[in-house]
């Protein structure tokens, strides 16, 4: 038999080790690339049809204002104005069907996900360090309300 292309023997196992794994790959992608995939670009067109099924789990502001107008008045008059009830409290979907459904409660942590010192954040969201801003084992909840955080409780 002869060499292949006069290589020597470990070069042409490399060469077609290579070639084997191109071919695999090649193959792989082929079998397990959704049909529907690139037809809007870099996505999966199947997928806009999967979402738009799901049932949705946020209730909405409006949902929220059946039951607690004031408390969303109140809201829009400080500077959570833009801030979604569920962004703190959760998703509400269960309890604005059934109000008898809990919601969570606000506790510190909701408060330091927004707030907590990142110079990533932009500079109008005010932020605070919080070694810094509280003594040890204060709460947010002691000093501001968080529906309008520059009210003293």
């Amino acid at each position: 038999m002869r060499r292949f292309f006069n290589l020597p023997p470990q070069l042409s196992r490399l060469v077609l080790l290579a070639i084997g794994i191109v071919v695999v790959y090649s193959l792989a992608r082929y079998v397990l690339t959704p049909s529907s995939f690139r037809q809007y670009g870099w996505y999966r067109g199947d997928a806009l049809a999967e979402v738009a099924s799901r049932e949705p789990l946020f209730a909405g502001r409006q949902a929220c204002d059946e039951c607690h107008s004031d408390e969303v008045q109140k809201l829009a008059k400080y500077e959570h104005k833009t801030v979604s009830c569920e962004s703190c409290h959760g998703v509400g979907r269960a309890h604005a069907d059934n109000p008898d459904t809990p919601i969570a409660k606000l506790s510190f942590s909701h408060c330091l996900r927004c707030h907590e010192a990142d110079p990533s954040r932009p500079k109008w969201l005010k932020q605070i360090t919080l070694r810094n801003h509280y003594a040890s084992g204060q709460r947010c909840t002691e000093c501001h309300l968080p529906h309008q955080p520059n009210e003293v409780p």
